[in-house]
């Protein structure tokens, strides 16, 4: 396993900033140790829930920006709905983001093929427009991801030795 190190400033500080600094500071570490990136072989050496961090980071990231549509067509389809994400979210007690998730992926194995081939910035704009059963879903997202993220941060706080080591300097 990966040791994930974030010291105790770092952390005093994110807590001092709001939900999304400490939940980014968790999300830094963990990208920090795997060296930026998470692949099959990082993957491989982290804990389920630094896992689960990442893949809400994705998540958030993509469905902020861009909706469901992004992210698939972005390729974090399998990432998201092909991983047990909305089940680790619902243990750690976000039950409506994992139904969502749930209902978006029912979406993903209906029209994933579509939306991830490859296209001009023109096609992939139009994918909005024929995809519309993602937009409440994308709504549903954009209205409850503070609550979400305050759910999570509550989550790492409860649970903090599961997703990094909290020490006093960086060695």
């Amino acid at each position: 396993m990966i040791q994930v190190r974030i010291t105790d400033a770092v952390l005093r500080q994110a807590a001092g900033e709001g939900m999304d600094a400490f939940v980014g500071a968790f999300v830094a570490a963990i990208k920090e140790a795997i060296g930026g990136e998470l692949t099959a072989e990082t993957m491989g050496q982290l804990n389920s829930d630094q896992v689960t961090l990442l893949a809400w980071d994705t998540l958030h990231e993509e469905v902020m920006d861009g909706g469901f549509v992004q992210l698939i067509h972005n390729g974090y389809g399998p990432f998201i709905f092909k991983n047990p994400l909305a089940k680790a979210l619902k243990l750690w007690g976000l039950r409506e983001l994992s139904k969502l998730i749930y209902e978006a992926h029912t979406l993903y194995n209906k029209y994933g093929q579509q939306l991830e081939r490859d296209c001009t910035d023109d096609e992939f704009m139009a994918l909005f427009e024929q995809f519309p059963e993602f937009d409440d879903m994308d709504d549903q997202f954009v209205e409850e991801e503070e609550v979400w993220t305050e759910q999570i941060a509550r989550y790492i706080d409860e649970h903090i030795e599961r997703f990094a080591e909290i020490t006093d300097k960086m060695e």
